[in-house]
């Protein structure tokens, strides 16, 4: 035992972070992808077509081609959905007027299959755009964030919750740990080796750590059935039929049969128009037309997602199909299931507009700072010690943890840069199209893994640094020679969805250039032809070039 509480905290701080440091790292690294699944799932299929907002007509004309399309595709649907033209989530792209519909579910199930189409809002014809290519675009990041990739659903699910149970551990650790912890955020003192990656780590976790509580806990209530399936157990047993007990008293009115769908095209235009006078011109997102079997058909106004979180503040209104008539809220979510919805909301930004989608995703980011950084400080701290003495199974430990950083930390997002060039770059036609790019992802971070294994390790960093560096900056570039949505196209019809992703990773790029020369100037590590960043310096000033043998 440790002689006090806080050596204690530190000792569970230390190990609790490092032996879950990467799996966290990836989970932060996807999760914050996740934030811009949308954009990256865009960009991933340029097949579709580009913003075009221009004027557009009256709702009662939209409304008309819509109902118009539905009623000739889906006369007999169980329910009709109208998408109206909107800045969905700002600025995350533009929605097109399009429509769809789910079809009578068959008998003894809930859901019946569902079709859409994109209209123009002109004419109210169907738009018909090449089919996109295969695949799973930012969702397949988002997805890996909480199932892992290539493991079974469940198993994912229990590997990434008890990595954020200890990822908790170390949150509140490190918290008590650090008690000085306002000092700490203001205190930087760089080029003093470990001391400079503890003022690191100390400087972004504190800068972090409301996000990170948040992130973390609200990350766990996503699958409580899963993690904590005793008190569900004890009170509805176990099996498939008590889940679904349990589910069904979740909610409050339970599912009933329906009939079609049927509304008037005036009568929703007036709905749309009251909306409007509630909410604001144009932010009305949607409208649902349904006629649950012994009730009222029903039409459902939604607002845009951004103009509200987990129901605090009503989005939805709610009117007779038939005479339009107001009708009360649906409240079929009780106090739990809302509490939920809010946790969920918070943990995945939806409710989030423009800027606080920017600061989620910078949140993130600082989040895999924390992660790295504690990563790092951890074989820094130990380096001097093993060498001077230590065992030949505490060197191994040592050099494995420092293959395990440098081949993740820099190694993973070179994988995630090919995940994105396989998308550009494998046949449009190729079978299985959409896992071999998660494939090039994992071969790109087992490969980095195997050049951290191999090469001296401060080569090793500069050298992922530099390869990472390439890899995103030909992503814009290999963009601009296989599709015709690059930049020269993007910015100038402001689709700032696609060219945003093209200016990332630019950014990116300029990113990892900067961290290898730091690192080549720090290390003065060898270049190729033996000379070395501070030697290369020296000599300029004397006028002559010296040759350093590598390291």
């Amino acid at each position: 035992m440790h002689s006090s509480f806080r050596q204690s905290m530190a000792w569970l701080h230390t190990w609790t972070g490092l032996v879950v440091g990467w799996v966290l790292f990836l989970v932060f690294v996807t999760g914050t992808a996740g934030y811009v699944q949308y954009e990256i799932s865009r960009w991933m299929r340029p097949e579709l077509p580009m913003e075009a907002r221009g004027d557009l007509p009256s709702p009662d004309v939209l409304v008309g081609h819509a109902l118009a399309r539905l009623e000739a595709n889906a006369p007999e649907a169980k329910s009709w959905q109208i998408i109206l033209p909107h800045a969905a989530r700002q600025p995350r792209g533009w929605q097109p007027l399009s429509i769809r519909w789910e079809e009578m579910p068959p008998d003894r199930q809930d859901f019946g299959r569902t079709g859409s189409e994109v209209l123009d809002a002109v004419t109210g014809q169907a738009l018909v755009s090449p089919e996109p290519r295969d695949t799973w675009g930012g969702a397949g990041l988002y997805r890996m964030h909480y199932a892992l990739h290539y493991v079974p659903y469940w198993v994912g699910y229990y590997i990434v919750g008890i990595c954020t149970m200890l990822m908790l551990v170390a949150v509140f650790s490190g918290v008590i740990t650090h008690k000085k912890i306002i000092a700490d955020f203001f205190t930087f003192r760089p080029g003093k080796g470990q001391r400079s990656w503890l003022d690191a780590h100390n400087v972004i976790s504190v800068m972090s750590l409301p996000f990170f509580t948040m992130i973390t806990y609200s990350g766990l209530v996503f699958f409580t059935t899963w993690y904590a399936p005793a008190p569900v157990a004890a009170v509805y047993g176990t099996g498939d039929a008590a889940m679904n007990r349990y589910w069904d008293d979740r909610s409050t009115v339970h599912k009933a049969g329906y009939q079609p769908a049927r509304a008037e095209a005036a009568l929703l235009a007036r709905l749309v128009t009251e909306a409007e006078a509630e909410w604001g011109a144009g932010r009305v997102a949607q409208l649902r037309i349904e006629h649950p079997r012994g009730e009222p058909a029903f039409v459902e106004l939604s607002g845009i997602a951004g103009d509200r979180m987990g129901g605090l503040r009503p989005a939805h209104l709610r009117f007779d199909a038939a005479n339009g008539a107001p009708l009360p809220p649906d409240d079929r979510d009780g106090a739990a299931a809302r509490t939920e919805r809010l946790l969920f909301d918070l943990h995945e930004g939806i409710f989030a507009g423009w800027g606080l989608r920017w600061l989620y995703v910078v949140s993130g980011l600082l989040g895999c700072g924390v992660i790295a950084t504690g990563l790092v400080l951890w074989t820094v701290k130990r380096r001097q010690k093993h060498i001077k003495g230590a065992s030949a199974g505490a060197r191994f430990g040592l050099r494995l943890v420092e293959v395990l950083n440098a081949g993740t930390i820099i190694g993973l997002p070179f994988g995630i840069a090919l995940f994105f060039l396989a998308n550009r770059l494998l046949p449009l036609q190729m079978e299985g199209r959409a896992q071999w790019e998660f494939h090039a992802l994992f071969f790109g971070w087992g490969w980095a893994l195997l050049w951290a294994s191999v090469r001296p390790l401060k080569r090793a960093w500069i050298d992922l640094c530099r390869l990472a560096a390439a890899a995103c900056l030909a992503i814009p570039l290999v963009n601009a020679l296989t599709t015709d949505r690059h930049l020269g196209a993007s910015l100038p019809a402001g689709d700032w969805a696609l060219a945003g992703f093209d200016l990332s990773m630019l950014g990116f790029a300029a990113g990892f250039t900067l961290i290898a020369g730091k690192l080549r100037r720090k290390w003065a590590v060898p270049d190729e032809d033996g000379a070395s960043a501070g030697t290369a310096a020296l000599a300029a000033r004397h006028g002559r070039v010296r040759h350093e043998p590598a390291e």
